[in-house]
Order: C-alpha cells, then sequence, then structure tokens
C-alpha cells in the first residue's frame, strides 16, 4: 500500500468520524480503513526495526524510546520483525493491509516451540499460507498454524535425517584470486562431531594468541581462526595423550576425543515440576530422538545443577585463579549450564558460539574463577575489550553493563527454562 492510499484511507476515517449520522455499515467500512492503516504502520515499523538492528546491538531500548513502550513490547516488535523477514508472502500482506500484526505473532509464538530445524520447516510451510491469513481471523490462523505445527511434530525427524544423509557433499575448488575453497554440507548428527571437535581445537589453539595476520572485525576473525583450527586438525595428527578424555593438536590438549560430542544435562532446581526440578538436555542442533539415544552412547554426557544464577553442582574444578587465563572445560560446561546464549542482555548468540570473559580483566589481575567468567559473543566481546564496556557481575550473576555514553542496562540472575 502506498502513502496515497494511506491518506486516502486516514481521509475516509476522518469523514465518517464527522459524520454524526453515518450509519452501522458506513461505521464498519471506516474501521475496515483503520485496520489496513494500522498494518501498513505496524509493517513500516518492523521494517525499519529490522533496518535498525543492523546498526545497533541493542534496538529494543532504542524502539522503546521512540514508541514510547516497554522493553518486552520492543522484544516482540524485533521478533515480529525478524519473522516478516523470513516470510516475504505475510510481510507483503501486512504492506497491504490484508492481515493484522496480530496474525504474525500468531506465527511468532508457534516457532518459538519448535526446535530450530521444524521451526525452518513451518516458516517455508506458513510462507505458501498467506491467503489463509488474509481470509480469516486471527483465531482461524491460530488453527491453522496449531495444525501445521502438529503434522511437523508427527514426524520424529527420520525421514529428514535421512534426506539429509543423502543430501552430504564436500567440494573444493580454486577461485579467480588463487584461493583453495573448501565447501561441506553435513546431516546434523555429522555436524554435532564436527562443531565440537572443532570448537575445541579453537579454543586450546588461539585462546592465548592469535596469528598477527587475523582481521579485526570479530566475525571475520571467527572465520579466520575456525579456517586455521580445521586446516591445523586436517594437516596434523590427532594423538592422545595420557589423560583419559583429552586428545592433543601439536602438542596442545583440545580437550575431549575428536569426534566425541559432549553433551550437557542442565537441572535447573527453580523450574519445578509436579516431580521436583526440571532436566533439559540442549543439543545445538536437531536430532531425531532415537538418533539422539544412540549418539549418547559414545557422547561425553555430564550433570549440571543450577539455580538462581548459582552453580549448585558442576564436575571439575570451578576455580583455577591465576594458573591460566584460559577456561577449562568443566567452567564452560557449568556457564552452559547458566546461560543459553550470550550474556549480554537482548543478544541472541547460542552459548557455543560465544568467548569466555573475564569480568575483571586477566591483564587487571582477573582471576580464572568461574565467578569471575562470562560468555559473550564475538561482536560484543570486541566492544568490551575496545570500547570499554563496563560490566559488573554480582554474586548471583546480577549483570550490570555501563556503555560509554552513560547507558546503564542490567539484567537479573540467568535463568534455564524448560519449554
Amino acid at each position: 500500500m502506498d502513502p496515497a492510499a494511506v491518506f486516502e484511507r486516514v481521509e475516509r476515517v476522518a469523514a465518517v468520524r464527522a459524520d454524526a449520522a453515518a450509519g452501522a455499515d458506513t461505521i464498519e467500512t471506516a474501521l475496515v480503513a483503520l485496520r489496513e492503516i494500522t498494518a501498513w504502520a505496524d509493517s513500516q515499523h518492523a521494517l525499519l526495526v529490522g533496518r535498525l538492528a543492523e546498526h545497533d546491538s541493542f534496538p529494543e531500548q532504542r524502539i522503546a524510546s521512540a514508541a514510547k513502550m516497554s522493553l518486552g513490547a520492543a522484544t516482540k516488535v524485533t521478533e515480529r520483525a525478524a519473522t516478516l523477514g523470513a516470510t516475504p508472502a505475510l510481510s507483503a500482506a501486512l504492506d497491504d493491509g490484508a492481515i493484522t500484526a496480530s496474525h504474525v505473532d500468531v506465527l511468532t509464538r508457534a516457532t518459538k516451540q519448535l526446535d530450530s530445524a521444524l521451526r525452518g520447516d513451518l516458516l517455508e510451510r506458513v510462507d505458501a499460507l498467506a491467503d489463509v491469513a488474509v481470509a480469516g481471523t486471527v483465531d482461524d490462523f491460530d488453527r491453522r498454524i496449531r495444525l501445521e505445527t502438529k503434522r511437523l511434530q508427527s514426524n520424529d525427524g527420520m525421514e529428514r535425517l535421512e534426506r539429509q544423509r543423502r543430501a552430504v557433499r564436500l567440494r573444493s575448488w580454486t577461485d579467480a584470486d588463487g584461493m583453495w575453497n573448501l565447501r561441506g554440507r553435513f546431516d546434523p548428527v555429522t555436524g554435532v562431531r564436527l562443531a565440537s571437535t572443532l570448537d575445541h581445537a579453537l579454543q586450546a589453539l588461539f585462546a592465548e594468541q592469535t596469528p598477527s595476520e587475523s582481521p579485526d572485525d570479530p566475525i571475520e576473525k571467527q572465520q579466520f581462526l575456525a579456517a586455521h583450527t580445521l586446516s591445523r586438525l586436517l594437516s596434523e595428527q590427532v594423538e592422545e595423550p595420557g589423560d583419559p578424555g583429552d586428545a592433543t593438536v601439536a602438542g596442545r590438549s583440545i580437550g575431549g576425543h575428536p569426534g566425541r560430542p559432549e553433551f550437557v544435562v542442565v537441572i535447573d532446581a527453580d523450574a519445578e515440576s509436579h516431580d521436583g526440578p526440571v532436566a533439559e538436555w540442549p543439543i545445538p542442533v536437531e536430532i531425531p530422538p532415537r538418533v539422539l539415544a544412540g549418539l549418547a552412547g559414545s557422547a561425553d554426557v555430564h550433570g549440571v545443577v543450577v539455580r538462581n544464577g548459582v552453580v549448585l553442582h558442576a564436575p571439575g574444578r570451578l576455580d583455577l585463579g591465576r594458573t591460566t587465563r584460559l577456561a577449562n572445560r568443566a567452567q564452560r560446561r557449568a556457564l552452559r549450564g547458566l546461560y543459553r546464549h550470550c550474556a549480554i542482555p537482548g543478544c541472541e548468540v547460542v552459548f557455543e558460539r560465544c568467548k569466555i570473559h573475564h569480568v575483571i580483566w586477566w591483564r587487571h589481575g582477573g582471576r580464572t574463577d568461574l565467578a569471575n567468567l562470562l560468555p559473550v559473543c564475538s561482536q560484543h566481546h570486541t566492544k568490551i575489550h575496545d570500547q570499554r564496556w563496563d560490566l559488573t557481575l554480582g554474586p548471583d550473576r546480577h549483570l550490570t553493563l555501563r556503555l560509554p555514553d552513560g547507558t546503564v542496562r542490567s539484567t537479573g540472575p540467568p535463568g534455564r527454562r524448560v519449554a
């Protein structure tokens, strides 16, 4: 809907409001016009929010200030923008005033209840169901989305996994710049093994020092280090040391058997069910239950018990003092029990892609103790060090963030809740 069409509807609403003799049918047409205006405005709002997110690490704060809404409402708008970005047909329908923002929010709520693989499948299906949203009410659309969700969940994922296994590919080529390229696509079971080995090796090889030619951009830097880690893993012999459960690359421990994933079972003592504390088993990719059961037999499985920001139990040494700068695997497991994502408020980068940051910096005498460690993504880690973001972590992991412009943000203790 272009601005001229929006203005025409505004004039129609104003005319009906000014007409004291307007009948019910006339008032109804004005209400339809008002709905279309509102939908168009919500569409523009979402588009602007999507653009703002490209420039601001915390768009919710600016959104809340500009719209005079709460941070919770601002978060809802950012989620709506993400949903529209993934469903072009729904986005176009909202812009035309054919559906409402509430239709979009129905889909957003549904995707939150699904694992990543099924979430993508639902979004693919929904874009073909835009006509259902256009023709029906929010309740009608909600019922259809629930039906599609049930259909997706009725399959345990084995058919999808078999299709993914058949689609595994690896190819290499030399490009015009003379660079040797490698591209692979792997099923999630293979992927969880490869990702585990690559992540552990990267942490061990480059936690203390990175190559001088490493790029400054945090995302590019991580990709650079990942490429060099893969090169080392492929070109150098991986040997099993005397200590069970650890492997080495070029004499350095990468912690764990190569290709062997690690699962952390998190027991949240605050998330009470009818029978007591609730446990969850977070894994980074979607794997069918029957395959996951077999995979667990060859994985390293550890239990972590948390309550209100405090680790009640986690295996291994959690306080290393000044003996080493690098967090050990026990500390990473404990932190994974507390945090799903980067600890910076509003950041959705998953824990597995985070660095372990010393709240009191190592160079300033900070200790490698659990109480001084925090998972942060590469982008925010760079901002903490280069832009002097100031972090304060309370004993219950209440985090206070002070930005250079004077802005202060804070969060309560991290919580792990089972859906």
